[in-house]
């Protein structure tokens, strides 16, 4: 028996059998379908993450009184932890020669209203001068705020487009006063549009001078020191020299481990990557099941088949057929179902993980392996719950094959 023989008689059988041919496949479709969206839609947010992440640079990393939470124990403990000030700010920026930059943010959320306009709860970034040269704020129209402006408590502001849009879509912003709360600022700048970042808002904000945020919205704020080191090579130099003082200034003693983190772009990146395999093994476990209940109903069917097709089978006995022929021939028909109902698996999983990137902010990347690994995997289903109806056949006695009613 010729393996594209085989396959031949295969595909005959499943357009005989229409539905017989759904049903049975149905558990091997939804395995490959689950896996494959899952994959692709994991794998489209790590690049994305991985983009937006990677533009806060490969030098800068967050000093910031929460780490990483994975727990509600962790979440008890950090709570605790002293805020960050404007001293400890200072500090480093006086006493960390490896640090090249060093600026903060705070955040608050406010109403902004411009006349009879408003937005509400709007992102209130407290930051110092030099934020925009650290962090990923760039400059679309006018410029941000000077260290003149912040040393002098001035209320100037640098706005998101989603301002520039929402409060003044016919004119103008720049020279513009508008209500923060209940004070007001001028424009000065807006920044240029970035879109949405796994469905958060990333214009939806207004920067205004730490000083003036600390004067005017809050005096106990959570507080984030931002350092970019002088190069690569001195990176981790300039985060142990933050820790040195630090730790000084917040009295931990020497055997005590950290009470604030150092988050870089690629530690952000590893959780990040940990939580998405979590969730890839999880789906895969639920995939597996599939495939294991597709098997199964494919091995039951193969069975009926052998049944069905004993007098065929006799008669290619009679007609000098071996045992290797008939095994072979069988084991290639369970193979070819297991493979069509794996196509028709990737074919569902790249249209749902192309629906959910069009229909959500989640992206969704179809890799080329995890392809190749579907139709592997659906390959082996065949094999392995084809094998006992291919043996049975092939064991059957050609006399009572022919005998067989």
């Amino acid at each position: 028996m010729h393996f594209l023989e085989g396959i031949i008689i295969a595909l005959r059988s499943l357009v005989a059998n229409k539905l017989r041919s759904v049903l049975t496949l149905v558990g091997v479709i939804i395995g490959v379908m689950t896996v494959i969206a899952v994959v692709s839609i994991i794998s489209g947010m790590n690049r994305y993450v991985e983009a937006e992440i990677s533009s806060l640079g490969s030098t800068t990393f967050l000093i910031r009184k929460f780490g990483l939470i994975t727990s509600d124990e962790q979440w008890h403990e950090q709570v605790k932890r002293k805020n960050f000030t404007l001293d400890d700010m200072q500090a480093v920026e006086e006493n960390c020669p490896d640090c090249w930059k060093v600026g903060a943010e705070a955040f608050a959320w406010r109403k902004v209203k411009y006349k009879n306009k408003h937005l509400s709860r709007m992102t209130i970034i407290g930051a110092t001068a030099n934020i925009t040269e650290i962090a990923n704020h760039e400059v679309y129209e006018g410029r941000t705020f000077s260290d003149f402006e912040v040393e002098h408590n001035r209320r100037v502001c640098f706005v998101g487009w989603d301002i520039k849009e929402n409060l003044f879509a016919d004119e103008d912003p720049m020279g513009k006063d508008i209500k923060i709360g209940n004070h007001h600022f001028r424009i000065i700048g807006v920044a240029a549009k970035k879109g949405a970042f796994l469905g958060d808002n990333q214009d939806d904000f207004v920067l205004v001078p730490i000083t003036t945020y600390e004067k005017l919205f809050s005096r106990h704020f959570f507080l984030m020191i931002f350092v970019k080191a002088k190069d690569f090579m001195s990176m981790q130099d300039a985060m142990d020299q933050c820790r040195v003082i630090l730790r000084a200034r917040r009295g931990v003693d020497y055997n005590k481990p950290d009470d604030f983190a150092i988050l870089t772009s690629e530690s952000v990146m590893d959780f990040f990557r940990q939580f998405t395999q979590l969730a890839l093994l999880v789906m895969g476990g639920i995939a597996s099941i599939s495939l294991v209940v597709g098997g199964i109903v494919i091995m039951n069917i193969m069975l009926v088949s052998v049944t069905e097709r004993t007098r065929e089978i006799g008669i290619r006995k009679a007609l000098g057929a071996r045992k290797r022929n008939i095994l072979w021939q069988f084991l290639v028909e369970s193979v070819t179902l297991a493979l069509v109902g794996g196509m028709a698996g990737i074919i569902a999983g790249a249209l749902i993980a192309k629906l959910i990137s069009v229909a959500s902010p989640l992206p969704a990347s179809v890799e080329l392996w995890s392809v190749i690994v579907a139709l592997l995997v659906s390959s082996s289903v065949g094999i392995f719950f084809g094998i006992f109806p291919a043996m049975k056949a092939a064991r059957l006695n050609p006399i009572e094959a022919l005998r067989y009613e």
